[in-house]
């Protein structure tokens, strides 16, 4: 079994402790650390693990085989650094980084020591993602044309002053660090590698000095166009949709697929295709991909270029914003 320290204890990484903690018999959390270990003593003594102030703590410990950082996107990159050089696996929430280079700086890292790296990106594990991807890749949905993303929920309505998501260190580009980073990948992980962005992002009623309202359009490098929204103040959403020649693919939410063809004329509306899904615990499945990896099993399903690849487009939807002109991916 899997060793691993849960780093950052909020309420994400108690998500993470609990989808797998007696549960699992793959990967269990045997320490943890946060900055102010008397909030979260309560949660380590229920789960059975001590708990520390400082990272190095668990990085020092030989029986500590990786670590889970559920900590801001900012620290990310250093942590991940520390991490490798100290021998131990290593899983980051996202977003990973918000620029190429530190990106590639913490997977050069892992890579230079033989450690593992693993982007905890939980929706590659949806098994209505796995399909998606297996009728596009077989060509059943034709010649792929566009593709539509939406992830959007309340939080903005919100967030205090103070809070540490706030401000273009951690959200510079709107709820595309909080929620939008989800859909990215989403993307990236069903149609590959992204040229070019166009973004724009207002703030229109969010109280704090965050943007609030975000809409980019992609152009792949395959050669279809794509667009993206994601909003911190409305109801919550999933939404993805895939246009292809023959057929259009649509998740409605994260456990319902919808596949609707074309018909043999011009006004036909065939009945759509509905798969429907038994809501998956996607947390313990990526934790338990980590340990398969770690163990040499199968590789982590998300291959560190295409993390790479989403700081890169994390930064060229920032340089958009800013510059109000399309940006060429780095």
């Amino acid at each position: 079994m899997i060793k691993a320290a849960i780093v950052g204890l909020g309420g994400w990484g108690q998500v993470l402790v609990r989808s797998v903690q007696n549960k699992s018999p793959r990967i269990r959390f045997t320490a943890g650390v946060t900055r102010t270990p008397a909030k979260a003593e309560a949660f380590a003594r229920e789960n059975g693990f001590p708990v520390h102030a400082e990272l190095d703590a668990v990085l020092k410990d030989p029986a500590i085989d990786a670590v889970v950082l559920a900590t801001p996107h900012s620290q990310h990159s250093e942590q991940v650094v520390r991490a490798a050089k100290a021998g131990k696996h290593v899983m980051v929430e996202k977003p990973f980084t918000l620029t190429k280079a530190s990106a590639e700086a913490a997977v050069g890292a892992c890579r230079n020591a033989g450690v593992v790296f693993a982007l905890a990106h939980n929706r590659r594990f949806l098994p209505a993602t796995r399909e998606l991807k297996a009728r596009i890749q077989s060509g059943s949905l034709g010649t792929v044309l566009h593709a539509e993303g939406h992830m959007s929920g309340p939080s903005g309505h919100f967030y205090e002053p103070g809070l540490w998501r706030v401000g273009d260190d951690e959200s510079p580009v709107g709820n595309m660090a909080a929620m939008g980073i989800h859909m990215l990948d989403h993307m990236i992980n069903l149609l590959g590698p992204i040229d070019d962005v166009y973004v724009r992002s207002y703030r229109r009623v969010i109280k704090v000095p965050m943007d609030d309202t975000t809409a980019a359009l992609f152009t792949f490098r395959n050669g279809y166009s794509g667009y993206l929204a994601t909003i911190a103040t409305t109801a919550r959403v999933w939404r993805m949709f895939v246009w292809g020649s023959k057929a259009m693919a649509e998740m409605r939410g994260q456990n319902e697929l919808y596949i609707h063809p074309v018909g043999p004329k011009p006004r036909d509306v065939p009945e759509p295709e509905r798969i429907a899904f038994p809501p998956p615990d996607i947390e313990r499945a990526e934790l338990e991909a980590l340990a398969d990896a770690i163990e040499g099993k199968a590789p982590y399903p998300l291959p560190p270029e295409e993390a790479v690849h989403g700081a890169a487009v994390f930064e060229a939807m920032y340089k958009a914003t800013k510059s109000g002109r399309t940006v060429k991916v780095a």
